[in-house]
């Protein structure tokens, strides 16, 4: 079976480095302790640049100003592009010069392979005890309030720019979104289901703003570019599917944001010598408005362009084992099939929006800005009470048929509330910041560490991981510490195999794209032998 080989194999990979990392350490062979040597010392410079400066390629989930601050992981790249030039074929055969150039990958993969490991060993082993979920609004919202007011009070910092949706806001944003986010999977709060979908289609949002903002302005469509974003949205989900042998759409945020930004990468590169033309923009997004209508509006139709794709898309819940695969992709697509052409549009008007802002704070009147001020105030925050009376109000099947028409409505008006004012644009919340750079990791490591799937492979994490039983709130705190943890360490893995995988130049593309077809089609044939060996399939 397919999944069983791609399970070995990737065990066969991460073992092998796990093994290689100790030879390494045990040869002191680009260790941290010999940073006199110029060589280990690049080497160790690549883990904590891209540790601390790994502003990635995550234009998909709220890089929204890559357009002016792109200079993302560019120490990492240029290293590792003359560090792994002997590639790992030298290091198989364990040669000190390609050890030690790559001693950071290898480090990298080895740390994977641990956290591979304690998903399933949490998860599947059948040894760690699962917990039942428990509702209570109360302890919900005041474990928001509390970690909220911890960061207003300690992590209240002045931003390094004051234009509106800068890089620390629209992390901020992430953050106390992904907050509620996991604390709603968690607590199982189901009345919170209609403010959920809003996070999810403002993360849509920024993936149309973001990358329209990258492409409009940096015009760089290079397959680099494009490697860099898909590395970022899709290579830990793909490990973690091989490993704990689940569906890709398990994880629907890494395919919904995959989607959504081909869609916008798609947009500006066809005929981008006339980004420059207004008439061709606003061309470009009746297409793709266009495009999203035909695709989930006319009935059938969706289901014959991705049927071709049903290995990829399709997902089987193991509670309906009939249902059918495309139907999660549908669902979970159609709700924000809208959303990302709105944050194309906000993109796209952005500097006008900025141009108001400071026309209203360069009024020499005090009085005369407050009304401005106030105005945007008091027309923003009618229009949220009265989206939040008539659709917030609704049960959960009736919001969902109005969601995708109306999910811009409250975005819209936090965005205005939160930039209404030059001291709101000025400062920011680091904690939040923190949170919201490791999303992707967070909601991926979520049902392994943080949850539990209880041992079924594309289960939902209906139980709770119970490291302390008997005591839910020490259970929370204690496995908490160990789920953030480690995806912080996720996240600077992931970094660090980017910087060496994906060629800072496009014409070594084709060459790396190479190297990985002979990597992945060796450690496959492994796989599929293993399989053959254990199981009697491939």
């Amino acid at each position: 079976m397919f999944r069983e080989s791609a399970l070995y194999g990737v065990a066969i990979a991460l073992g092998y480095f796990f093994l290689l990392e100790l030879y390494c350490d045990a040869r002191a062979i680009g260790s941290k302790q010999t940073t006199s040597s110029q060589r280990d010392g690049d080497g160790v410079a690549l883990v904590n640049a891209v540790g601390n400066e790994a502003e990635d390629a995550e234009s998909g989930l709220a890089r929204v100003d890559d357009a002016v601050e792109d200079d993302v992981d560019e120490r990492g790249q240029r290293r590792s592009t003359s560090g792994g030039a002997r590639g790992f074929a030298a290091c198989a055969m364990l040669d000190p010069i390609a050890l030690r150039e790559n001693r950071p990958a290898i480090q990298a993969a080895a740390e994977l392979g641990v956290i591979m490991f304690l998903f399933w060993f949490c998860d599947r082993s059948g040894l760690v005890r699962d917990a039942k979920k428990a509702y209570d609004r109360d302890l919900f919202l005041a474990v928001f309030v509390a970690l909220a007011a911890y960061g207003w009070k300690t992590a209240l910092k002045k931003s390094k720019s004051t234009s509106a949706l800068h890089r620390e806001q629209t992390e901020e944003m992430k953050g106390w979104m992904q907050v509620l986010f996991l604390l709603y999977h968690y607590f199982d709060a189901g009345e919170m289901y209609n403010l959920i979908r809003v996070f999810i289609a403002a993360y849509v949002w920024m993936t149309g703003f973001g990358n329209f903002s990258f492409y409009y302005v940096k015009k760089d469509f290079s397959a680099t570019r494009f490697a860099q974003m898909m590395w970022r949205l899709n290579f830990f989900v793909f490990v973690t599917c091989a490993v704990m042998k689940n569906d890709y759409m398990l994880y629907y945020i890494c395919p919904l944001h995959t989607l959504f930004t081909l869609f916008v990468f798609g947009a500006l590169a066809i005929g981008r010598e006339k980004n420059s033309d207004p008439r061709w923009v606003y061309a470009k997004f009746a297409c793709c408005f266009l495009l999203s209508v035909t695709l989930w509006e006319v009935p059938g139709l969706f289901k014959r362009v991705f049927r071709p794709f049903v290995f990829i898309f399709g997902y089987t819940n193991p509670a309906k084992p009939h249902g059918d695969p495309l139907h999660e992709w549908r669902f979970r697509s159609g709700l924000d099939r809208y959303v990302w052409i709105y944050g194309m549009m906000c993109a796209y008007v952005h500097p006008r929006y900025e141009a108001v802002l400071k026309w209203i704070d360069d009024r020499q009147s005090t009085r005369e800005r407050y009304i401005y001020q106030g105005g945007i105030i008091i027309v923003a925050s009618m229009t949220l009470l009265w989206w939040w009376q008539t659709f917030m109000k609704m049960d959960k099947f009736a919001y969902n048929e109005w969601h995708p028409y109306t999910s811009w409505i409250p975005i819209t008006a936090f965005i205005l509330l939160r930039n209404a004012t030059k001291a709101l644009r000025k400062h920011h919340i680091e904690l939040f910041c923190i949170c919201g750079k490791v999303t992707l990791e967070t909601y991926i490591a979520q049902f392994h560490i943080w949850l539990s799937t209880a041992g079924v492979p594309n289960g939902q994490p209906k139980a709770l991981m119970s490291l302390v039983t008997g005591y839910p709130l020490l259970n929370l705190i204690f496995c908490s510490y160990i789920y953030v943890g480690i995806s912080h360490r996720i996240f600077d893995v992931t970094n660090v195999l980017k910087s060496v995988c994906v060629p800072k130049e496009s014409s070594d593309m084709v060459r790396a794209v190479t190297n990985a077809g002979i990597f992945m089609g060796t450690t496959f044939g492994l796989g599929a032998f293993m399989s053959l060996m254990f199981t009697g399939t491939v």
